[in-house]
Parts: structure tokens; C-alpha cells; sequence
């Protein structure tokens, strides 16, 4: 018979290993579903012309903004209901399900003959991620250990821009875009073995378990402290998210307006400062909220964000080297912010309600995102041009600052977790 200490050194082992298979589902379903969310862009005039026929730019113009729109209202619907029923049915089989619903969807899409069919799939794809996103930090949130927490958050806020760098790799490698979107078979067979590589999540479990937990007023969404922590937790999630998105999709049109020789070598180098200072500063999270705290670490990034975004978009007349600088150190604390918003909102949340509050907060923002993508050419000539849009964007960053700042007495619950 095996002895005690024998039996405990089993059970730590086991627990590492699945925990590490979960880590493992949860990045690489997110990283293809950055994979996912880019690849109907890079493969769009492709699309359009087999589907539609030969559209001017404009018009181009015009169904890319519809269409990603799209995707973006699917993921923001997800990320609402798969919240909900990640709370009613589990964390594990509603995180899987949201996998291999958008790999689904995303296979799909290459066999679409119709453009609506395309609209419909892309909606779809969207509908899944939203709630992948959302389920995958909410479990590592409440099964990882604490004092590790911080640092595999801060990876798993990578996955994505991974998947986006991935899906130009793609581009490249493969001409067809109906081959191209049969990469959907990777996460649907990932979703499909993570129901016997992973676990429940202990806490959910335990929760549910217990009739009298699940019975406090507290854990109705529409309790009165709850409330305020969705309000707090949309707004700060919501500004970081509009802020973000405004750059990144305007970026490259802003340094062609600055320059005035080689705009396409410089707004490519300006893109990459873009996403690897991002992917540099979601790595670093971890070690961040760990030596800083998660306020301080959300107050630095808010900051920064928005005392960079004010010498970027309006000390630059002409485009110049320490632009690249400008960007890399931006894109830093962007990267930084997603980690640490993964990491501090769902903590606001009592478990029962913990999914589909996280994805009230996540997804919030993300509504007026998708709003603000339909109507990008209005703005822009509303704004007074790339620059000026840009700032009055980045003003968001200002609103969270002042969130973060004068809301102190909320704070994460990092007791009630798996130590």
C-alpha cells in the first residue's frame, strides 16, 4: 500500500499536469481564435472578388468595415451569453463548446458560396471567440495557484496577438483562402480532447455544491455591489479596449499621412513596434502586478497610455525615427493593460456570477468598438484627420486613469481562490 507522502506527491503531480493541459487548450484556442479574427481580413479582396465581383477601393472599404463589424457584434454577443452559461452549466464543457463553435464556423467559411453565408460565419466565428475569451480567464483565475497566477495570466493575454501574427504567416504559405480557413480543424480537434485532458473547475464546483452559496443575494448580477463592480469593471475594460482598437486600426494610415517617402517600409515597421512591444508588455504582466500590485499596475498603464498617445499623435507633424519609439513604448503598456484588466476583473466577482459578469465587462466596450468600426471614414473627417482622431480617441485612456484613481474600495477577491 502506498503511504501517504507517496499518495499527496501523486495528486500534486496530477494536478500540475492538468493544470498545464489547461493552460496549453486555453492558449492555443485563443491564439486561433487571433488566427481567425484576422484571416477574413488579409484574404478579403480575394474573397470579395470570387464572391462579388471587382468592387473600387471604396466600396472595399466599406464591406471590410461591414464585415469585421460583424465579427466584432458575434464576439460581443458571445462573450454575453457564454459568460451566462458558463455560470449556469461549468466552467470546462461551456469553454470547450465555445472552442470548437468557432472553429466550426470557421471551417465554414471556406465552403460559402454566398456572401450572407460568409456574414453568418463570420458572425458565428465571432460568437465563439467572444466566449472563449471570457471563459479561459475566468478558469485559470480560479484553479491556477495565486502566486503563479499573475505571470500565466499575463502569457495567456499573448495568445492572441500570436494568432494574429500567425494568420500573415498563413497568408503567405497559402494562396487559397477556402484552404486557408480549413485551419479551423486544428482547435475543433483541441476542443474535442480537452473534455478528457481537463477538469471542472474545483471552485465552481464547490460553489454549486453548496445550495446556501448559491442562494446569497450577492450572487445575482443586479445585487447592488455588483453593480457598481460591472459599471467599474466595463469602464476601465471598455476605455483600454476603445483606445486600443482606435490606434491599431488607424495606425497605418496615420504614418502614411505623415510620410513622405517610403510610407508603406515605414508603416509596416511602424505595425511591427506595434505588436511586439504589445506581445513584450503582456509577457512582463505578470511580473508587474506581482511587484506593483494590480491598482498600481492598472494606474502606470493608464498613464502611460495616455501621456504617450499625447506625444505621438500631436508633437509629429513629419514622420521621424523616435516615432518607432513612441509606438514600441505605447504598445508596451497596451499589452501590459490586457493582462492585468484579464486578471483583476473576474477577481471582482463572487464565483456564481464570476463568467458572465467578466463577460458584461469585456464585452461592454467592445459594442461601441464595433460601432465606432462601421463608421470610421465619418469620423476621421468629422475629427479633423488621422492625427486629431487619433488623440481624441486616446482621451479614453484619461477616463479609466480617473476610474482607477477615485474608485478604491473595490477590490479583487485573491483569497477565494486556489492557492
Amino acid at each position: 500500500m502506498k503511504d501517504t507522502l507517496t499518495l499527496n506527491a501523486e495528486n500534486k503531480q496530477t494536478t500540475s499536469t492538468n493544470l498545464v493541459l489547461l493552460f496549453i487548450i486555453c492558449f492555443v484556442g485563443n491564439m486561433f481564435g487571433g488566427v481567425i479574427s484576422t484571416l477574413m481580413s488579409v484574404y478579403l479582396p480575394t474573397v470579395v472578388k470570387e464572391l462579388q465581383g471587382n468592387k473600387s477601393d471604396a466600396q472595399l472599404n466599406d464591406i471590410s468595415a461591414f464585415i469585421n463589424s460583424m465579427f466584432i457584434f458575434g464576439w460581443a454577443a458571445g462573450g454575453f451569453l457564454w459568460g451566462i452559461i458558463g455560470d449556469l452549466t461549468g466552467r470546462k464543457t461551456s469553454l470547450l463548446l465555445s472552442i470548437a463553435g468557432y472553429a466550426l464556423f470557421t471551417i465554414l467559411t471556406g465552403q460559402m458560396n454566398s456572401w450572407w453565408g460568409i456574414v453568418l460565419c463570420r458572425f458565428m466565428s465571432g460568437f465563439g471567440m467572444g466566449g472563449l475569451l471570457v471563459l479561459s480567464f475566468t478558469l485559470i483565475s480560479e484553479v491556477w495557484p495565486e502566486k503563479s497566477r499573475a505571470i500565466f495570466t499575463g502569457f495567456l493575454s499573448i495568445s492572441i496577438p500570436v494568432g494574429i501574427f500567425s494568420a500573415g504567416l498563413i497568408n503567405y504559405f497559402v494562396s487559397s483562402w477556402r484552404q486557408a480557413f480549413m485551419v479551423g480543424i486544428i482547435p475543433l480537434v483541441i476542443a474535442i480532447a480537452g473534455f478528457w485532458l481537463t477538469n471542472e473547475s474545483e471552485l465552481w464546483l464547490s460553489d454549486h455544491a453548496d445550495k446556501a452559496t448559491l442562494e446569497k443575494s450577492t450572487n445575482h448580477l443586479l445585487h447592488a455591489g455588483n453593480i457598481r463592480a460591472l459599471l467599474v469593471g466595463s469602464l476601465i475594460f471598455g476605455t483600454m479596449l476603445i483606445g486600443l482598437w482606435a490606434i491599431f486600426s488607424w495606425m497605418p494610415t496615420w504614418i502614411q499621412s505623415l510620410s513622405t517617402t517610403d510610407a508603406d517600409k515605414e508603416g509596416g515597421l511602424s505595425m511591427m513596434c506595434l505588436g511586439m512591444g504589445g506581445l513584450t508588455g503582456g509577457f512582463l504582466s505578470g511580473w508587474v502586478v506581482n511587484f506593483m500590485g494590480l491598482r498600481r499596475s492598472l494606474i502606470m498603464s493608464f498613464a502611460v497610455c495616455a501621456v504617450l498617445s499625447f506625444i505621438l499623435f500631436k508633437t509629429n507633424s513629419s514622420f521621424s525615427a523616435i516615432i518607432y519609439a513612441e509606438i514600441a513604448i505605447l504598445a508596451l503598456f497596451f499589452g501590459a493593460s490586457q493582462g492585468i484588466l484579464s486578471l483583476y476583473i473576474p477577481l471582482l466577482f463572487p464565483t456564481a456570477i464570476r463568467a458572465s459578469a467578466t463577460g458584461v465587462c469585456f464585452n461592454t466596450g467592445r459594442l461601441l468598438t464595433a460601432l465606432a468600426v462601421l463608421f470610421v471614414g465619418v469620423l476621421v473627417t468629422a475629427l479633423g484627420g488621422y492625427g486629431n482622431s487619433l488623440f481624441v480617441f486616446s482621451l479614453v485612456f484619461i477616463i479609466g486613469l480617473l476610474a482607477v484613481l477615485l474608485i478604491k474600495n473595490i477590490q479583487p477577491d485573491t483569497h477565494n481562490q486556489k492557492n
